[in-house]
């Protein structure tokens, strides 16, 4: 069975050995620390480590969205612990000790790849954990990085460590139905004996998320294609604009990534400009990224602020965007309003 696999130690993202003080700290003291805190991480996770004498398969999720994923397929059958949680920031992640501890422990760590966790490969290294990493962005069509953010990402120092796909695959909702099934293949290789559950569990999600993309291209439809105009905080919605029709005009930050550098007075005089040429009705700013740069460019251009959108995140418990269905409807919804006044 193809589980869309990366072997233990295999790299994903250029990255080399483990470097920088914290990782030769870590690589030094792990034995001492990890009694310690083990005790602790499920403090800073969004469930909790399974026991000793229990059945559930531990794994990881390296961020919010795909810990949503793979809890509805894994289900109880699964203990998930979520290295980035609500409404974090994975470009920007600093990982802890407790991060490595719950790396050791996992049977599966699931990973979105393409870049986003520019972290992952020197903590797995240096956590010695032997856990199988899955990257659930396999058999997806990718995209390149956006044009807006080529120039500022061509300057940016970390650039090579985020590769040169659009690593934010699950705003198209055919995507996320594809790393659904991703997740299917390897919690059944993982754990055969319940493959039958996860095949059922994944076949009732995936005519959910069926059922969500038919909604959103409803809801599109609703607005004129001349006004189907993005502008956001980072290029996070290349995906969804190729599958429903939405043009880029350009982004705050200039990159496919928060780490990005401060555009420069110069860069948001430009886009500015360029979104009253393409007279924007609204723009956005976003749940993972300060809003700051886009009130400047509302003010600026005298555009009005939409809702700020969930993007490489879910939000908290009872937000509007606590889970992958939610977050998409609350964006849909939140979009096609702002850009229809």
């Amino acid at each position: 069975m193809d589980c869309n696999t990366v072997k233990p130690g295999q790299q994903n993202n250029g990255l080399g050995g483990a470097t920088g003080p914290f990782w030769k700290s870590l690589q030094q003291f792990l034995p001492l620390v990890l009694g310690a805190v083990l005790v602790g991480v499920t403090a800073c996770s969004s469930s909790p480590m399974p026991t000793n004498d229990s059945n559930a398969l531990p794994v990881v999720a390296t961020f919010s969205i795909l810990d949503d994923l793979v809890q509805n397929v894994g289900g109880e059958q699964v203990q998930v612990i979520t290295l980035v949680g609500p409404d974090g920031d994975a470009h920007t992640f600093e990982p802890t000790p407790a991060d490595s501890a719950a790396l050791t422990k996992a049977a599966v760590i699931f990973e979105n790849g393409l870049g986003l966790e520019p972290w992952l490969d020197d903590l797995y290294s240096a956590s010695g954990a032997t856990a199988q990493r899955v990257v659930v962005s396999n058999g997806v069509d990718l995209l390149g990085i956006h044009e807006a953010g080529a120039e500022q990402a061509a300057t940016d120092a970390d650039h090579a460590d985020h590769g040169e796909f659009d690593p934010h695959i699950w705003h198209n909702v055919a995507n996320a139905m594809q790393m659904v099934e991703n997740i299917r293949n390897a919690l059944s290789a993982a754990d055969p004996d319940h493959a039958d559950l996860y095949a059922t569990n994944a076949e009732n999600y995936l005519a959910e998320l069926k059922d969500l993309d038919g909604w959103v291209r409803e809801r599109v439809a609703t607005l004129p294609a001349a006004r189907r105009k993005l502008v956001t905080s980072h290029d996070t919605f290349g995906y969804f604009a190729a599958a429903y029709g939405f043009e880029i005009i350009g982004t705050a930050m200039g990159s496919a990534s928060t780490e990005a550098a401060d555009p420069s007075a110069r860069d948001l005089a430009a886009l500015a400009e360029t979104i009253k040429a393409a007279d924007v009705p609204a723009i956005f700013a976003e749940n993972v990224a300060n809003p700051q740069l886009v009130e400047q460019i509302a003010q600026e251009t005298d555009v009005k602020m939409g809702p700020p959108l969930y993007t490489d995140a879910l939000g908290k418990a009872g937000s509007d965007g606590d889970s992958y269905i939610k977050m998409m409807r609350y964006n849909v919804d939140a979009i096609v309003n702002a850009l229809s006044e």
